[in-house]
């Protein structure tokens, strides 16, 4: 079974995230991190394991735990940070570390506009050691109505980044 590590970092755009578990196919076990910042009540639900982001001795935090790859969705700018430089100072950016070291597939979704001069070269930096950058940005040609379009659109493309099946969205056929 593939295992992916689900961050979710900042109060704004929490439902991004918690889309994204909703979305996730029921063959992929989802290890669940919520920053202290993003306060949202936690659900047990199938195949989710929801992981303390202080216990830095979690399965996650080591490299020897196999997993596929690790999203942040949202990722704030603070999180975004923090990896850029290496700091590990709670689970979420500990597992992210371990990513990266790892060579295995990290993928953020910053959620702020604009972005500040060192938010894009904490990007560039993180892009740079392989880490996929992929804010949430709408692709008008996927005949999108409504939020909930846009936000299927959102995590059908990074689902595409992750090599995970899906038909959120109607994907452009040239016409």
């Amino acid at each position: 079974m593939k295992k992916i590590i689900v961050g979710i970092s900042g109060a704004s755009g929490v439902r991004l995230g918690e889309a994204f578990l909703q979305y996730l196919p029921k063959d992929i076990e989802a290890l669940v991190v919520y920053s202290d910042h993003s306060k949202v009540v936690l659900n047990k639900e199938e195949k989710r394991t929801y992981l303390d982001n202080h216990d830095i001795a979690a399965n996650i935090a080591s490299g020897s735990f196999k997993t596929d790859a690790m999203v942040i969705i949202p990722c704030s700018m603070n999180t975004l940070a923090k990896i850029s430089c290496g700091i590990a100072d709670n689970l979420l950016t500990r597992a992210a570390s371990v990513m990266i070291k790892e060579k295995r597939t990290l993928l953020l979704a910053p959620r702020e506009m604009p972005y500040s001069s060192i938010a894009l070269e904490n990007m560039l930096k993180l892009s740079n050691f392989g880490v996929i950058i992929a804010p949430p940005v709408a692709g008008y040609y996927a005949n999108i109505n409504n939020i909930e379009d846009m936000e299927r659109f959102f995590i059908g493309k990074w689902f595409d980044l992750l090599g995970v099946e899906h038909q959120l969205f109607q994907r452009w056929g040239g016409n």
